[in-house]
């Protein structure tokens, strides 16, 4: 029999209340017996303490002032003790037995380091008021594109590539895949849905300029690295375009 590796789920939350419940809940339920959950609260001000103490024996939480996603990421990543990591933000949620599937494939797959499925983008309905638990309807066909919480990645991927960049306050998750890509981690992307990304005029970790402008200035530092450290241009036989995806909107 297969021994199932210890996966680490980190949950980087701010001021997600009225999700972290439910985030917590569909973790438990992906039924993945070697499981870690790792909450980082990024200096809340809002109830997330009271509701993540409602599952005190089922995470870990942990504290920190408020630093931004990269920072809580690193801080979960920095404690995870899983040789397999995920991440999850804490307004979307994951389809049945993603980690179940996805870690059965890096069982089978030594060689692979990250395993990605496809995202189910849903948008709020604009008559969901505060007041209403919230409700999200579908929108555009599953797509692959740079989204932490649609991958599994061996602990190994980030020894190589490094944490998330502190410098950037936005778009640390594209960067980082920029530079897996230029460290030529192997990475397999399955044709199946993986995660609801559940956008709302209050995303928690999701406030920034993801833009044309924004992967233009990330495209700059890959040149300048390798110019200035010596990085080698990835085989072009997995182009960036390819290794990352493209959103549809």
């Amino acid at each position: 029999m297969v021994t199932l590796p210890l996966v680490t789920v980190i949950l980087p939350v701010y001021n997600g209340e009225k999700f972290l419940a439910e985030a917590i809940q569909n973790i438990k339920e992906q039924n993945y017996q070697s499981l870690e959950i790792i909450v980082i609260d990024d200096g809340s001000t809002d109830k997330t303490a009271e509701v993540a103490a409602q599952f005190h024996d089922e995470i870990r939480y942990v504290y920190q002032s408020n630093q931004g996603p990269a920072a809580a990421r690193n801080q979960g990543s920095k404690l995870a003790q899983g040789e397999v990591i995920t991440f999850l933000d804490v307004d979307d949620l994951w389809a049945d037995n993603m980690l179940l599937d996805f870690t059965d494939y890096l069982i089978t797959h030594p060689d692979v380091e990250i395993v990605q499925g496809l995202i189910q983008q849903m948008q709020l309905d604009e008559k969901t008021t505060d007041e209403d638990a919230p409700v999200f309807k579908p929108v555009f066909q599953p797509y692959q594109f740079i989204n932490l919480g649609s991958a599994l990645y061996r602990k190994s991927a980030f020894d190589k590539v490094g944490l998330f960049d502190l410098t950037l306050r936005d778009s640390d998750d594209t960067d980082w895949f920029v530079r897996a890509w230029e460290q030529n981690i192997t990475k397999v992307v399955i044709p199946k849905t993986v995660l609801f990304y559940r956008k709302h005029d209050r995303n928690i970790t999701r406030k920034q300029d993801s833009g044309p402008f924004s992967l233009i200035k990330l495209y700059k530092r890959h040149i300048d690295r390798v110019q200035t450290q010596g990085i080698q241009n990835p085989s072009p036989v997995i182009s960036l375009s390819n290794y990352c995806g493209q959103s549809p909107d």
